[in-house]
């Protein structure tokens, strides 16, 4: 048996003033065919996992490039062209094959293409014949397009957000795509359509309580995955929303009646996944007025790098000092400039800095200050569950009672890291204010007395009314009233 393997992952935010481009992608991840190292990436899960169970169960794998950018604007159409094309020319070099493994993310555009992941996975089925099993692993915060479900044998996604299972749905993928190439089993997938804009926290219930719905379900009555599709809400491409695909071993029918079933109850909890958000004065006078020991971590999602915003947006952090609040770290504050002028001055050293405020309207006004640099990290990382991510050149500032994380690599925070590793304490602090949407709960909430949200005017608002959506298939709540949901495959 012979396998082939490879990862194209982006999320393309169409709000984004930030351009992708095949340089996003060497500068985030990019493994060549056979030079992917002895370790996990959540985009690359498909092929680190088939790499471990290629000996234990007796198949050759055939392992072809990787690429990973981080979520921004529209890639341009050459550079996607040609990180597509080098996967499919390692794919047609590959031949003959039994199966095709992709890591995707599903929600990536390029001018020219609305839907990334349908033309590369079509593009593959094209080479590979009707017979040859295609099987792709997708993160929760994709477009879950009835082009990608057609073209490919079986579909999972990722159940938790945060991302943290991406190796288990990877060796979810593996076993049904083994059983399809041997014989065992007949992946059919049904895919309902909620018609329904959410964010999906699994960190809280109902979001808790509906994935463990889900995985009480598989393995019964031939269902042999289930998947729930949050959609990417700053993607503004026609089959953006909630989907939920269930897998079966040969079982249509059951697999579109429990498609619907679940997407009904779904579409029943509308307006209760999420967590409230309250005004950042409030979540500070709440924080500042407990006598309790232990950090509030206050999470503003509307300048999150990892939904393709700046994440230079200085509008909290302004706010803090002026209410000259003590006892806090910030971060991280994307400003490749500032991270490059205090590694000339040093640890230890004073500097009068300009620094955030740079990409666009919506990042709000630099701030000038005198700062005092308390850490640098050369190459740096964070902790993404056993995965690690590349924040770059850090240092952390002090400037009055706040400690900031700066960055040369745009992140969301994830890990303790983007503090801890440039001299910043996180642990001690009495307000922690982080740059992220929950992906920060894993190892956050951990530490934290509590965990409040807030909206600190970025450009990514939490109200989706307020974004120019054109290209979205209306009516789709909450935009408008809900309509009927839809069974589409």
């Amino acid at each position: 048996m012979r396998l082939f393997v490879a990862s194209l992952a982006t999320e393309t935010n169409t709000f984004s003033p930030i351009p992708t481009t095949r340089r996003s992608f060497e500068a985030g991840a990019y493994f060549p065919t056979g030079t992917h190292p002895d370790r996990i990436t959540h985009s690359t899960a498909p092929l680190w996992v088939a790499r471990q169970r290629a000996r234990r169960d007796g198949y050759t794998l055939i392992e072809g490039s990787c690429f990973w950018a981080d979520p921004a604007g529209l890639c341009r159409q050459a550079d996607y062209e040609s990180v597509r094309d080098e996967i499919l020319d390692q794919l047609r070099a590959a031949l003959p094959v039994d199966g095709v493994l992709l890591g995707l993310h599903g929600a990536m555009m390029a001018h020219g293409y609305v839907d990334c992941e349908g033309d590369l996975i079509t593009r593959v089925r094209e080479i590979v014949g009707p017979d040859v099993k295609i099987g792709v692993e997708l993160d929760p915060h994709c477009h879950l397009t009835e082009q990608c479900v057609r073209q490919a044998d079986a579909i999972v996604l990722f159940k938790e957000y945060p991302h943290t299972d991406y190796a288990e749905r990877a060796e979810e993928l593996i076993d049904i795509l083994l059983s399809s190439i041997r014989g065992t089993l007949s992946p059919v997938m049904s895919l309902y359509d909620c018609r329904m804009i959410e964010r999906v926290p699994t960190s809280r219930s109902p979001g808790r309580d509906f994935v463990d719905q889900m995985k009480a379900l598989e393995g019964k009555n031939s269902v042999l995955s289930i998947s729930l599709a949050h959609g990417f809400q700053l993607g503004d491409v026609a089959e953006m929303g909630c989907r939920i695909l269930v897998v079966t071993d040969g079982n249509k029918p059951y697999g579109e009646a429990l498609a619907e079933e679940l997407g009904e109850s779904f579409r029943h909890l509308r307006g209760q996944f999420a967590a409230p958000s309250m005004a950042f004065d409030s979540a500070l006078e709440q924080a500042l007025n407990d006598p309790e020991p232990g950090p509030y971590v206050i999470a503003d999602p509307t300048d999150n790098a990892g939904g393709g915003s700046p994440s230079d947006n200085t509008n909290l952090l302004r706010r803090m000092i002026t209410l000259n609040v003590q006892e806090a770290a910030f971060g991280p504050i994307w400003d490749p400039i500032a991270v490059e002028f205090c590694l000339g001055a040093g640890v230890g050293a004073t500097l009068p800095l300009r620094f955030g405020g740079k990409a666009a309207a919506t990042s709000g006004l630099p701030i000038d200050a005198e700062v005092e640099i308390v850490g640098i990290v050369r190459n740096g990382v964070q902790s993404f569950g056993d995965a690690k991510v590349a924040i770059g050149d850090a240092v952390g500032i002090r400037l009055g009672g706040i400690e900031i994380s700066l960055l040369s690599t745009r992140s969301q925070a994830i890990g303790l890291e983007i503090f801890t590793s440039v001299g910043i304490e996180p642990q001690s602090k009495r307000i922690i204010c982080l740059k992220s949407t929950n992906h920060f709960y894993a190892a956050y909430a951990p530490i934290a007395r509590a965990v409040l949200y807030t909206d600190g005017g970025g450009p990514s608002p939490l109200d989706i009314q307020k974004l120019p959506y054109r290209n979205i298939e209306r009516p789709l709540w909450p935009l408008d009233p809900l309509p009927p949901g839809r069974l589409l495959v």
